[in-house]
């Protein structure tokens, strides 16, 4: 088996990482999104924007408790992870609660561990901080999504929106309880 891990991303990593994100989104996203903002948010001038977003996520986050893992294959980028204090949900308490704002693997690379990876990654830097709920938006209808997280133990919580897309495409969060179980 190739050398596999995760480490925290670096600002030379952006470019993959924005690679990644375009390659899982037209792959994954195509049934779910409209056309038209599936090809403006993949599209070469998103791609630009991805990068620098990255490269700013992995040089300058906006706090020690906002982090931008990547999986590694053989010294190549084959996923990402990026986690923050749950600031935009005024229902959940940033101190303890973080977001998963978002774990793609190149789909050239998917179904080799790197999600679980980079899951367990995000779990125990969370859990450091002193996290104890870990929740993410998915879109209703991503099956593949919805699947890998249950089985990691995530469950919807309730809370649904819709984003305005040209038509309304229903999300919904997810949470999970990171709290590390008491010793037997």
């Amino acid at each position: 088996m190739a050398d596999v891990g995760v480490r925290p991303a670096r600002r030379a990593d952006a470019a993959a990482v924005a690679d990644i994100q375009i390659r899982a989104w037209r792959q994954g996203y195509r049934e779910l999104l409209p056309e038209a903002v599936l090809a403006e948010v993949t599209g070469d001038d998103a791609r630009k924007a991805w990068r620098e977003r990255w490269a700013e996520a992995a040089a300058a986050p906006p706090s020690p408790r906002h982090r931008l893992l990547v999986a590694v294959a053989s010294d190549l980028v084959v996923g990402f992870a990026a986690h923050a204090p749950a600031e935009d949900d005024p229902d959940r308490d940033p101190a303890v609660t973080a977001e998963l704002v978002t774990l793609l693997v190149d789909p050239l690379h998917a179904r080799a561990g790197h999600g679980s990876r980079l899951l367990a990654a995000t779990v125990d830097l969370l859990r450091e901080d002193g996290f104890e709920t870990l929740i993410t938006w998915a879109f209703e209808r991503d099956e593949v999504l919805r699947a890998f997280l249950g089985s990691a133990g995530w469950a919807p919580d309730g809370t649904a929106r819709d984003l305005d897309m040209g038509e309304p495409v229903r999300q919904i969060r997810l949470h999970t309880d990171i709290r590390a179980a008491a010793p037997a």
